[in-house]
């Protein structure tokens, strides 16, 4: 893993879901000087560290780790499941309802 890629994700994922590097810390359960190394590319996080980060921002691991990437549905359905999967403890019932409605749906 490139250091940067996982510093530039994190970053990139920060950004686009309006979240502050100190709330995630805190979601996390590092300190903000921690999650500020690991933002810096100065350290790498341990893997259970790495899946609350992936947890708390709504993504992967593999994401994050730059093992992954966005793509089309051949690659992504992996990735679609295992984020249903970690996030529907949180999801509410409407969101649930929206993705069978979009899964059963004829185009």
């Amino acid at each position: 893993m490139a250091q940067t890629t996982f510093a530039e994700r994190l970053a990139n994922l920060l950004k686009q879901q309006g979240i502050s590097q100190k709330e995630l810390a805190e979601r996390v359960g590092v300190t903000e000087a921690t999650m500020s190394r690991y933002m810096h590319s100065e350290r790498i996080p341990k893997s259970e560290i790495i899946a609350n980060i992936a947890t708390a921002l709504h993504t992967t691991s593999d994401y994050l780790l730059g093992t992954e990437e966005n793509g089309d549905i051949e690659t992504d359905y992996p990735r679609i499941v295992r984020l249903i999967a970690r996030n529907s403890a949180s999801m509410t019932k409407e969101q649930k309802s929206a993705i069978i409605k979009a899964l059963l749906e004829d185009d």
